[in-house]
């Protein structure tokens, strides 16, 4: 019986094009700037100590940036860069630059399963603040209230199904209980060696017949 829904984000709630074509290249243009402004910043200073962390070796504030974007342009899942991107974004939402983009079909049944009592939870490579800020600011309203819990990577690797065992047991139930949902098939096979149930959206790609996992075109076709 599944009792809670965690889902991701990119290619599963929301489209790859908002995330890849307006959110990245939002971030990337301002974080020379934003992290040369707010270098002291009390919620900022950490994580460039992190970056340097990292990065493994000594950097000044130049070598910080330089170490940031490189990230950036290859997309990579480091915290700290993760968090910057958030705070970057948090200005683009609060200015109306953009809205977050939900699918209305995924809003449709986040809400029904809400209103049946299931636990609803979001596992996202984007930072927990930048999760809120996606779902806060929608053409539907906020729907941060639908969630019970948001987790990043600072829980664990995607792909780590360590990761998804540490998330069943801060929600407080056995993974075979929770439903994930992801577009992303290592993802899914995580999830599914640390014991939960796993359904694929594939939306606009198409379906393989020999799939491990069950696939759906939308969250319409998620039946529990």
């Amino acid at each position: 019986m599944i009792r809670a829904i965690l889902t991701d984000i990119e290619g599963t709630t929301s489209s790859l094009s908002f995330v890849k074509e307006v959110l990245f290249p939002y971030a990337r243009a301002r974080l020379g700037d934003f992290v040369r402004r707010r270098a002291d910043d009390p919620q900022v200073k950490p994580l460039l100590a992190e970056v340097r962390r990292i990065a493994g070796r000594s950097l000044d504030l130049d070598g910080i940036v330089a170490q940031l974007e490189a990230w950036s342009d290859r997309d990579e899942k480091f915290p700290p860069l993760k968090a910057l991107q958030g705070m970057i974004w948090q200005a683009g939402y609060e200015n109306g630059d953009f809205q977050g983009h939900v699918y209305e079909d995924a809003v449709e049944k986040l809400r029904e399963w809400k209103a049946q009592g299931l636990g609803l939870y979001v596992f996202s490579s984007g930072s927990v603040p930048a999760q809120r800020l996606l779902f806060g600011h929608t053409p539907y309203g906020d729907l941060t209230p639908l969630f019970s819990g948001f987790f990043d990577t600072r829980t664990g690797p995607k792909r780590d199904p360590q990761s998804y065992r540490k998330i069943a047991e801060a929600v407080g139930l056995p993974p075979a209980e929770i439903l994930f949902l992801s577009d992303v098939v290592e993802e899914l096979d995580a999830a599914r060696e640390a014991g939960m149930a796993t359904v694929w959206l594939v939306r606009d790609r198409e379906v393989q017949a020999d799939a491990r996992h069950r696939q759906v075109r939308d969250f319409r076709q998620i039946v529990l």
